[in-house]
């Protein structure tokens, strides 16, 4: 007890300046004081947990809250990253750690008093919600808090670790549900920050949420949850919502499915896969495409498309878009011949006796269409373009609040590693092995992170230009006034306006040249889609 008063006297007497000592930055949050990193005025907080480890017996359960801790906490290096396997091949992280004890999130602050009450971003990262941290380089807030605003990454479960309903889990929760435990963290990281951000100069009024791909998902899903409202005030989206081609699937259709999968993982009590090491949990699961998430009656409690009809979602100002080449038709083809008969038959379960209308829309009328532009506005939107749209148009129609819409055109780069070709979630893996790729005239899924984010210097694979940073500068400029006001616009920067209300609004196109343009061919295309899959008019 002597020992332990001793240590908390001085870290109040450290915390107050009392002595002279080669310490960080303190911070005193509800469960206790954390030391950072000066990094040339940037404060930086890493690895600091927003909820109890999820492991033992809180595996598959909510979020617990964090254990208060004695003393100064070292928050100088980030925490493990979530389990997950090398799904892409390609992604760079902060650290080499792995471990289902993963509930960390990481701070960059501006500050100098910590009362000057900024702008707050929380960024998850994508990664199909079975990859992907927010020790990622790519993600890092400190060219954003170099802006003003205090940033923020945060992990969550993936796979089967963050996405796994099963009857058995249900019955033993409250609300009789299970799965979508990713993002009942994320809803616990908010939280947090909403709670603590003040001690780092925050604002707690001021948070907006961001992500890209299923961290784009994942914001889209917050605004409509009941869980999240009220505790962010703005959000954007990059490529992605959960308001594409299929609805959630209920609770006992989630179930039904971690029933099989349990099966298949040669188990059928979830006491007995509680108890595996998470390595074997992780390979025995073996998850390489987006997991299970549904309407668990207590994170969802409909589907995300009604709450967004009622105008139920958080009512709050949104910046979303994507990349012009999301995805090549090359990539959808797999290696099946680039017919039109073949694209036919890719997408006739999705469109039915209106495949030839809708092929008739992207211009798609001969083998030859199938490669080049017409074919990649099609796998575009089979990927992830429509699904952003959706979401925007949704949101416009029934909020008061600003809707920006953009467009992100600009290709990366030549990378100075020649033996290296690019990989779908960012970075790079090994060309030995894969056929050569043609050089893409667009930005590609992930290509516009380090642009939005300030972070070039981060990815050192590419061979960035000057128009490379004058591009990001346009970009992270938008995001910062975006994060400040909930208007994009400033100084400098063509001029963005909002969609509401537009018929055939106008889209940023963001590039070395950035300008506001209208495509009818696009929007009546979408609106064609959406009645084929929501009966939209």
């Amino acid at each position: 007890m002597k020992k332990r008063f001793l240590v908390t006297c001085l870290a109040v007497i450290l915390f107050s300046g009392g002595i002279s000592a080669q310490t960080g930055p303190l911070v005193d949050t509800s469960n206790g004081i954390l030391e950072g990193v000066n990094e040339s005025g940037i404060k930086v907080f890493r690895g600091v947990p927003f909820a109890a480890p999820p492991v033992g017996n809180l595996r598959w359960k909510a979020p617990q809250p964090v254990e208060k801790w004695q003393g100064i906490r070292k928050a100088i290096e980030f925490g493990p990253n979530p389990m997950q396997e090398n799904v892409f091949g390609d992604m760079n992280f902060g650290t080499s750690k792995m471990s289902e004890d993963c509930l960390y999130l990481n701070v960059w602050t501006p500050a100098k008093t910590m009362k000057e009450k900024l702008p707050v971003i929380i960024y998850f990262n994508g990664g199909g919600l079975m990859a992907g941290s927010g020790s990622e380089p790519r993600y890092a807030g400190l060219s954003m808090a170099r802006r003003g605003v205090v940033a923020i990454t945060a992990n969550y479960r993936e796979g089967i670790f963050g996405f796994f309903a099963h009857p058995q889990l249900s019955k033993e929760t409250n609300y009789k549900g299970s799965g979508n435990y990713g993002f009942l963290d994320q809803v616990a990281a908010i939280k947090w920050v909403r709670d603590n951000i003040a001690a780092f100069g925050g604002d707690p009024d001021r948070i907006t949420i961001a992500g890209e791909s299923a961290g784009s998902m994942s914001v889209s899903i917050l605004m409509a949850s009941p869980l999240a409202k009220g505790l962010f005030q703005q959000a954007i989206g990059s490529s992605g919502s959960v308001l594409g081609f299929k609805k959630l699937p209920t609770l006992k259709e989630a179930e039904q499915l971690g029933v099989e999968q349990t099966r298949k993982m040669g188990y059928k009590n979830i006491g007995d896969l509680r108890a595996l090491p998470a390595e074997q949990l992780l390979k025995l699961a073996s998850v390489h495409s987006v997991p299970v998430y549904n309407i668990d009656n207590y994170f969802m409690v409909e589907q995300p498309a009604d709450v967004y009809t009622k105008g139920e979602q958080a009512q709050v100002p949104l910046l979303v878009g994507g990349n012009s080449l999301e995805m090549s038709m090359a990539n959808i083809l797999g290696g099946r011949p680039a017919t039109i008969e073949t694209i036919k038959e890719i997408v006739r379960p999705l469109y039915g006796n209106r495949t030839d209308e809708v092929l008739n829309l992207y211009g798609i009328r001969s083998d030859e269409d199938v490669l080049n532009t017409p074919g990649n506005l099609l796998s575009n939107d089979l990927f992830i373009a429509f699904s952003t749209w959706k979401w925007g148009n949704m949101h416009q129609q029934t909020t008061d609040k600003s809707v920006y819409r953009y467009l992100y055109c600009h290709p990366r780069p030549d990378m100075l590693a020649k033996d290296k070709i690019a990989g779908l979630a960012g970075g790079v893996q090994d060309a030995k092995g894969h056929a050569p790729q043609p050089k893409l005239n667009g930005a590609v899924h992930s290509a516009d992170i380090e642009y939005a984010m300030g972070n070039l210097p981060t990815n050192r694979v590419y061979d960035w230009q000057p128009d490379d940073y004058a591009v990001s500068d346009i970009f992270s400029s938008y995001y910062a006034n975006f994060i400040k006001t909930g208007n994009p616009n400033g100084l400098g920067l063509p001029e963005w306006n909002p969609v509401n209300g537009k018929t055939v609004p106008d889209v940023l196109q963001i590039d070395i040249n950035t300008f506001e343009k209208t495509d009818p061919a696009m929007e009546h295309r979408y609106h064609v889609i959406d009645g084929i899959f929501w009966g939209s008019k």
